[in-house]
């Protein structure tokens, strides 16, 4: 069964407003697949083809290292739709 606060995160996007909490016409953003932040989706809509290539760090409370820690996540091979998650950094 999940948590509280990973049934709030479901269908969001990460750093969103609370208020406004799902995607927004007209921007690009990829589903974060496994690890802390599973399926929330990502704004990638600046990101140039090398940032998408590289893969992201994302700051969570609800990771391995709690409070100050971050979920690192890589583009998925063949599908530029998804990141994977590769697993937790300390603060």
């Amino acid at each position: 069964m999940e948590s509280d606060d990973e049934q709030l995160l479901r269908g969001r996007v990460y750093g969103q407003d609370h208020e406004r909490p799902g995607p927004r016409p007209g921007q690009r953003y990829v589903e974060l697949v496994g690890g802390p932040l599973d399926g929330l989706l990502l704004d990638v809509t600046d990101w140039s083809r090398t940032e998408l290539g590289t893969g992201v760090a994302l700051a969570t409370e609800l990771g391995r290292f709690g409070a100050g820690g971050r979920a690192t996540y890589d583009p998925r091979p063949g599908d530029a739709r998804r990141f994977d998650w590769s697993g937790d950094m300390p603060p």
